[in-house]
C-alpha cells in the first residue's frame, strides 16, 4: 500500500482502487499478446486480441476518472495482477503440449476476468453512491466487457479448447 495514503470515505476508496486498477490493466495488457503469440487455438487468438482492444478502452476510462480526480500517480504494482500473472506463466513455462497451453491461457485469462468483474462491479457500485453517475456507467461498461470476454472464453473451452486439450493417458 502506498505510504501517504489514507483511505477515510467511499471516494478515497474509489480513487486508490481505481488507480491499482490501472496499474492491473497496463500489467494485463503487456501479458495478452504474449499469451495471444503462444495459442495455437486461432479463435483463442482473436479473443484474447479483442480483450487487449478491451483492456485499452479500460485504461483510457480510467485515465480519465484519474485525471478528474485529480490522482496524479498510479499504483505502482497491483500484487494480485501480478501473482495472476505469474501463475499463468508457470504453468505455461511447464506446459509441453499446444492443445492443453491453449487450455491454460484460457481458464487463466479467465481467472483475471472473474477479478475484474468483481472489481469493475464495486467500483461502479461505489462510484453511484458517491454521486459520480458518469464513472459509474463507465465502470459498469468495463464489468460488461469483462463479462463478454468470459462468456466468449467458456463457448470456446466447451466447443474446442478443452476438447483439443483431452489426449489418451499414458499407460506404458
Amino acid at each position: 500500500m502506498e505510504a501517504n495514503v489514507s483511505i477515510n470515505n467511499l471516494q478515497d476508496l474509489l480513487d486508490l482502487n481505481t488507480s491499482q486498477f490501472s496499474s492491473a490493466e497496463i500489467e494485463l495488457k503487456k501479458k495478452l499478446l504474449q499469451w495471444a503469440n503462444t495459442a495455437s487455438s486461432m479463435q483463442l487468438k482473436m479473443i484474447i486480441k479483442k480483450y487487449i482492444s478491451f483492456t485499452s478502452q479500460h485504461l483510457q476510462s480510467m485515465d480519465t476518472f484519474l485525471q478528474n480526480e485529480k490522482i496524479l500517480s498510479v499504483s505502482s504494482a497491483n500484487p494480485i495482477m501480478l501473482a495472476f500473472i505469474k501463475l499463468i506463466d508457470e504453468k505455461l513455462e511447464v506446459c509441453k503440449n499446444p492443445e492443453v497451453r491453449d487450455a491454460c491461457v484460457l481458464a487463466g485469462i479467465q481467472l483475471i476476468c472473474h477479478f475484474k468483474i468483481s472489481s469493475y462491479g464495486t467500483a461502479a457500485a461505489y462510484a453511484k453512491l458517491i454521486g459520480k453517475e458518469e464513472f459509474a456507467k463507465v465502470f459498469f461498461e468495463s464489468e460488461v466487457n469483462e463479462r463478454h470476454i468470459d462468456d466468449e472464453l467458456t463457448q470456446l473451452a466447451i466447443y474446442e479448447i478443452n476438447t483439443n486439450a483431452m489426449t489418451p493417458l499414458n499407460l506404458t
